[in-house]
């Protein structure tokens, strides 16, 4: 059930905002107080996320007071069960904005006051607008894929596409490759009761476009293309994530791993003669949107692509963040 944020604390909730307190404090965010902006992203293992930098460098080019913190659950020493204290101790603490990355992209939906209509279709949000008391969530992963998508792979067929991973980065690109006009979407999970919940959530506004399945080469073999959303290919996550043989060369080969830039699938798919697809796009184009969630001014692609590139730091997340 979604609830607004509440004016009271528990003794928990209260730790929890003392904490986050300190760390701020020593991040030195002052500069984001006042007529400045504050913003943080909630995940966990993100100290080399390039979003801050792509953030605070487009802001510095806008001329904007911002400030854009890791809050990292691992580096905290956070439970995923104080997941809400946090978000209620960031508005607390001034924060106008969240972008959200692994593991919390589905389970945040819970503590927010609404989703806009596209982040409710896909039952994942990455980024939540603090504003007045009450906290938006938005999904700009969707968004940010399609963009990409369009970009880098115009002219291909979506006659049938295969996707690895239903989790809430997966539930984004699932989305994006149904509006983008896939005919026929199957999703595929090492859960399978995963992959059946977002095939059977998405077919209520796709219809039959969509649906679950066990992988196996001839499914794999015929489709027009792959995309994986899982972390498997991450640096921490080596390997494919199915039988790299089941590729044929007259299909497409879609990453949303941005580090490394070549994953071990798009090696071999580009070895084969296959159009690829990595994850830069989409973490650059879903920090545009959220960056003008966040401030109500649009980040300029192109400036965004170059602080992503000039970012001294190397990603080790996903799905665009």
């Amino acid at each position: 059930m979604r609830k607004a944020l509440g004016r009271d604390v528990d003794l928990s909730e209260k730790d929890v905002v003392a904490k986050l307190k300190t760390f701020v404090a020593q991040k030195d965010a002052r500069r984001a107080h006042g007529d400045g902006v504050l913003i943080g992203l909630l995940g966990r293992g993100i100290q080399s996320s390039r979003t801050p930098a792509m953030h605070e460098r487009e802001a510095v080019r806008l001329g904007l007071s911002y400030a854009y913190l890791l809050v990292d659950f691992d580096a905290l020493g956070l439970s995923d069960g104080t997941l809400g204290a946090v978000l209620a101790a960031a508005a607390r603490l001034g924060f106008a904005g969240l972008n959200v990355t692994h593991p919390f992209k589905q389970s945040i939906v819970a503590h927010l006051a609404r989703l806009d209509p596209e982040a409710e279709a896909i039952g994942a949000v990455n980024t939540v607008v603090l504003r007045n008391g009450s906290a938006s969530g938005h999904n700009t992963d969707s968004w940010g894929f399609a963009m990409s998508f369009r970009e880098g792979m115009a002219g291909c067929s979506l006659d049938r596409v295969v996707q690895f991973g239903a989790g809430g980065a997966g539930a984004a690109v699932a989305y994006a490759l149904l509006d983008l006009g896939a005919a026929d979407l199957i999703v595929l999970d090492s859960d399978p009761g995963k992959a059946r919940d977002l095939a059977g959530r998405l077919a209520g506004r796709f219809g039959g476009r969509v649906r679950s399945a066990v992988a196996d080469p001839a499914m794999v073999g015929t489709a027009s293309g792959i995309i994986n959303t899982t972390p498997v290919g991450m640096a921490k996550y080596p390997g494919v994530p199915f039988v790299a043989d089941w590729l044929t060369p007259r299909q497409w080969v879609a990453e949303i791993i941005y580090f490394p830039e070549e994953t071990e699938l798009l090696r071999h798919a580009r070895k084969l003669g296959c159009r690829a697809l990595s994850g830069t796009g989409m973490a650059i184009h879903q920090a545009v949107r959220s960056f003008e969630l966040f401030t109500g001014i649009a980040a300029d692609p192109a400036a965004m692509a170059g602080h992503f590139v000039a970012a001294d730091k190397q990603p080790t997340t996903m799905g665009g963040l």
